[in-house]
């Protein structure tokens, strides 16, 4: 998000909120969101794809709800297809406008083709409606078919590949493809939302949502392109309750505001003045001291706090405007006294979800093996796995792997040193400057653990990174 989409979400939150009557907000939000997931996806290099994806977007978001229904069709879930499918063909009508008055990124297709693909995408939901009685395997196929989908986002050889195929079925050169052809905005979260959706009906923990409900959350414009990632039994219910809500109180018009205030000036005053002079590839290759490398490192690692947490501000203070209280996601994590902490409040929706849909399946399903490993070892295994899904989520790449490792050893870590000095603790706490010493060395230790990781994550390739991270030490 730009300051231009943040000025101009704001306005449309405002119109929302006093103009839009009760009844129809949760209609408005749906449709909305639907229209903006088109104009925040960037142009691409490839004709059409930039038009393509946010409708992938949207039929995957329909086909899950799909497979995952527990109730008959109803004339509202009729309407909300409808209406989706008709915003999508009314998008492509805006190809006879000037460029400037378009919602899309660029020239939209031709309704002779849109209307043929909507046509071909309504017949596959068909087929997954009627075949969705064998839900169990549809469900576990669906989650395969995401999962596919994401590693081929996030690996670049595949992403690549992909990308000539594109090409070569609009005419262009497939020796130009490139990972920048298919950047498919807020699809790492899309995926995980949907999967969070198909693992609950899995499981039976899924209440029956309608079509307009799950789409609206699947899509929710504030928190499309950088969370949370709320679930959907909490959205639902705060959506549900848009038609009785006193919108006439100005509290969370405030707290809305505010948060939004301060999420502006985190990520475009702090984080983005800090990007000037944080680590990076060219900067790292120029230090000319031990010092000044240190210094980059430092810098970086606040540079990403403030531009997450930014980004987090401002979705969470939009949907107060909108009447959706989303979850917290930052917690004033480089305060935090160990790793564990540090994980319970950094990014904290994305950890919730790996920790219940990777860690607790995971050592649950362990646990009953009939030769059970080690409780050691189970812990290892699932804070590794946990953590590698994390990196991965982040991109398919060698340090990405290295980075949820990283982390995965350090909670594994102080798991071992939280269980064997529990006797040393108890006597600490009776002593109030021993306990001071000790949390501030576990601040410390925590904070450099934490960013000395971050150089896997801020430079592209193994060999920088490592060479980095060996200087760092005086190598």
């Amino acid at each position: 998000m730009t300051l231009n989409h943040i000025l101009i979400f704001i306005a449309l939150a405002l119109i929302y909120r006093f103009f839009i009557p009760a009844p129809g907000k949760g209609w408005t939000l749906m449709l909305v969101s639907v229209v903006i997931i088109y104009w925040l996806q960037p142009a691409l290099p490839i004709r059409q794809v930039d038009f393509l994806l946010p409708t992938l977007t949207l039929f995957l978001t329909v086909l899950v709800w799909l497979v995952t229904r527990g109730e008959k069709f109803t004339r509202e879930d009729a309407t909300a297809l409808g209406l989706t499918a008709m915003l999508v063909i009314g998008l492509s009508l805006t190809r006879y406008l000037l460029p400037e008055l378009r919602p899309t990124p660029s020239r939209a297709p031709a309704i002779t083709t849109v209307l043929p693909a909507v046509a071909v995408m309504g017949l596959l939901l068909l087929v997954v409606a009627v075949t969705a009685r064998r839900w169990r395997l549809v469900l576990l196929l669906s989650q395969f078919f995401l999962v596919a989908i994401f590693v081929i986002m996030k690996y670049e050889p595949l992403t690549v590949e992909f990308s000539a195929v594109l090409r070569r079925q609009m005419n262009q050169s497939a020796d130009l493809a490139s990972v920048l052809d298919v950047q498919w905005l807020g699809f790492s979260y899309v995926a995980f939302r949907l999967l969070h959706v198909l693992r609950d009906r899995q499981t039976g923990k899924l209440e029956p949502v309608s079509l307009r409900e799950h789409i609206t959350y699947v899509i929710f414009f504030p928190a499309f392109t950088a969370g949370p990632i709320d679930r959907i039994e909490r959205f639902v219910q705060d959506s549900r309750a848009l038609k009785t809500f006193s919108w006439r109180s100005p509290t969370l018009l405030v707290e809305g505001s505010t948060r939004i205030a301060i999420g502006v000036f985190k990520k475009f005053v702090v984080a983005d003045t800090l990007a000037l002079v944080a680590l990076n590839p060219t900067n790292a290759e120029q230090a000319d001291s031990l010092l000044a490398l240190w210094l980059f490192l430092y810098l970086y690692s606040f540079r990403l706090f403030f531009d997450f947490s930014g980004y987090s501000d401002i979705a969470i203070g939009l949907g107060y405007l909108l009447g959706i209280r989303l979850p917290e996601n930052f917690d004033r994590p480089y305060l935090k006294q160990n790793i564990t902490a540090f994980w319970q409040s950094w990014h904290m929706t994305l950890s919730s979800w790996a920790r219940f849909y990777v860690f607790s399946p995971l050592s649950r399903g362990m646990l009953r093996w009939k030769t059970r490993p080690s409780t050691t070892m189970i812990v290892l295994i699932a804070h590794l796995s946990t953590m590698l899904v994390i990196g991965l989520w982040h991109g398919i790449t060698v340090n990405f792997v290295i980075w949820g490792l990283w982390h995965g050893f350090g909670l594994f870590i102080h798991k071992l040193w939280s269980d064997n000095t529990r006797p040393v603790y108890r006597q600490v706490m009776q002593n109030p400057r021993q306990l001071l010493a000790w949390n501030l060395a576990g601040l410390l230790l925590t904070f450099h653990f934490v960013t000395l990781g971050w150089v896997w994550f801020s430079l592209p390739d193994f060999d920088t990174a490592s060479r980095v991270l060996f200087q760092l030490f005086g190598g």
